[in-house]
């Protein structure tokens, strides 16, 4: 099937890399125009593989300044906005709560939670010029089980599901959705930067024995884009090879 964001207009951030590559490449295969956005400069490559249908846009996202710049460039190059996909993500270091620096837990929860809460913040008013849209949020299987030596991150990606589903009861009447998904351990450039024993024990608890891939991230982010999925919101989509299930 093709065709199914024919017409949409998009921003998706984190876009150079994983999983919001894999999304902006699959948004515009099914007819949408994105806004690329990321901090590392590699959103100029992404937009460049892409084509025409893509516009990269540098910006980080837990800045507000850098967030409303981002929706000002959305709306004189697109003129509008339908769907937002708040996936930037950053991981943290791998260490115990007491021994867990205070200036890596608050740049964590900037980026994971507080990025989420400014992209809703600024981009709804945009959806809203539009008649409503689609907010897809990047959560984790972290935000449903506690994983060790990642107390920001669980506690950031736990902040962006429950900020789902406040913003998806705020808005429903407004034609706007908001769901996130929860994905598991992903073949990414944040997984592969993790210790190898680590990757592997969680491979080893998976019920299908191995990791995901970003391309079936990014068939999910197409599904809860599309209308197919317009009676969903407010909702957590778990997508870990049945991790959580245990």
């Amino acid at each position: 099937m093709s065709g199914r964001l024919d017409g949409k207009l998009a921003l998706i951030t984190g876009a150079g890399s994983g999983m919001g590559r894999a999304m902006t490449q699959r948004f515009c295969q099914e007819g949408a125009q994105v806004v690329a956005v990321d901090i590392s400069g590699a959103q100029h490559d992404v937009a460049d593989a892409v084509g025409p249908k893509c516009l990269p846009f540098h910006a980080d996202v837990s800045q507000s300044q850098d967030i409303q710049a981002m929706f000002a460039f959305v709306e004189e190059q697109l003129g509008g906005l339908d769907i937002l996909c708040n996936n930037a993500g950053i991981q943290g270091p791998i260490v115990t709560t007491t021994e867990y620096p205070e200036d890596d837990y608050e740049h964590v929860m900037a980026v994971n939670a507080r990025g989420v809460f400014l992209g809703m913040r600024y981009g709804i008013p945009l959806l809203l010029q539009r008649g409503g849209g689609v907010i897809i949020n990047t959560a984790s299987m972290a935000s449903l089980v506690a994983f060790p030596q990642l107390i920001a991150y669980c506690a950031s990606k736990g902040a962006v599901r429950m900020m789902t589903k406040a913003a998806a009861i705020e808005y429903a009447e407004q034609n706007i959705r908001v769901n996130c998904f929860c994905p598991g351990s992903i073949m990414t450039g944040m997984l592969t930067g993790m210790p190898e024993d680590y990757v592997q024990a969680v491979i080893d608890a998976n019920p299908v024995k191995r990791v995901g891939t970003a391309e079936e991230i990014a068939d999910l982010a197409v599904f809860l884009a599309s209308d197919e999925s317009r009676f969903i919101t407010g909702s957590e989509i778990v997508i870990d090879g049945g991790y959580t299930a245990l």
